[in-house]
């Protein structure tokens, strides 16, 4: 198959000074990029789409660097080798690189990680990419959940929620999902395995917490801070742990709201543990925690969902979409075959 003479991408034109917007990215083509030496030419596969990138075009996530214009569209992908100048890998070879939001991508070797043709590459995405493993060390390394307890996770429809609540269960422990909609609220407790929803837009959403977590709370995974934070602080056992992933209630506005009430006097009166985390501090036992992934996901343990759009031209519209609460699981970009 002839490969295309020209990369499409998708560029960043404007910081967004409120809600982001389609009309924040442009689409524009550039040439194919050739490999210098030990380098390797990448055709995009698949892109995947988080919450956490809204932060970085806002400046208020210190790993990505300060917001740009007029460059690619920052993104994870799972990508097909069509080139290379490396003895590390050769054409046809599936990879794991940071490609961005284009067709084709140029990496070190170094750079690269080599992901098996056994499963759909987009799992290497969701399940057994980011989202899967800070679901898995946020939850496993920071709050060890066992059986009888309760396991509180908010935006549990998400890229990391939905992995968060069916390890929490294979760990057995009680799982308790916060969502959006009432449609999200069946889809967890009736395909994922959570034992309990409820949505943080219902008028009694205080009341109705409180009823799915009857013996409170002893683990809090926050991916979205603000008022539902708030909300869980006030369930939250003695000697409780709060795991804060992220602040998805936070990221598309330019006036984020302030702390919740209660911090620090609940922690202290209640003597909680709360503790933040970034991923990327444990690169050195991703092996480890794929392969223990992978045996859930084959075994059907676990269920990992991916919400799809096609074409790479579709992706500002799927991020938009997605911070408005529109994604269930991984948001997944087919850009080719």
């Amino acid at each position: 198959m002839s490969e295309p003479a020209a990369n499409r991408q998708v560029l960043i034109d404007s910081l967004p000074e409120d809600k982001l917007t389609i009309e924040n990215y442009r689409v524009a083509t550039a040439p194919v990029p050739s490999p210098g030496p030990d380098q390797v030419l990448c055709r995009t596969l698949v892109l995947t789409i988080g919450a956490g990138t809204r932060a970085g075009l806002q400046g208020s996530a210190s790993y990505a660097g300060a917001p740009k214009t007029n460059v690619v569209m920052n993104g994870s992908a799972v990508s097909r080798v069509v080139e290379s100048t490396s003895d590390r890998f050769k054409p046809g070879d599936l990879v794991a690189c940071p490609a961005g939001w284009q067709d084709y991508s140029v990496h070190p070797a170094t750079g690269l990680t080599r992901v098996d043709d056994d499963v759909d590459p987009a799992h290497y995405l969701g399940a057994l990419g980011t989202n899967g493993l800070t679901a898995y060390f946020g939850l496993l390394d920071l709050a060890d959940p066992a059986p009888g307890k309760t396991v509180l996770v908010s935006a549990a429809a998400g890229s990391v929620g939905h992995m968060v609540g069916q390890i929490a269960h294979i760990k057995g422990a009680r799982t308790v999902g916060i969502t959006s909609t009432e449609q999200k609220c069946q889809l967890l407790t009736d395909r994922i395995g959570f034992d309990a929803a409820v949505s943080y837009r219902s008028p009694d959403f205080r009341n109705e917490l409180k009823a799915a977590c009857p013996d409170g709370v002893d683990i809090y995974f926050d991916n979205t801070g603000g008022d539902i934070l708030g909300t869980a602080l006030r369930r939250m056992n003695e000697h409780g742990r709060i795991i804060c992933c992220g602040v998805v209630s936070q990221y598309d506005t330019s006036n984020p709201a302030a702390a919740p009430t209660g911090i620090p006097g609940l922690l202290v009166n209640k003597r909680i543990r709360m503790e933040g985390f970034l991923v990327f501090d444990y690169a050195a036992r991703y092996e480890a925690a794929r392969a223990e992934i992978k045996g859930w996901i084959t075994s059907g343990k676990l269920n990992p969902l991916n919400d799809e759009f096609d074409g790479l031209e579709q992706a500002p519209a799927a991020f938009v979409d997605l911070l408005a609460g529109g994604n269930v699981g991984t948001r997944i970009i087919r850009v080719a075959t």
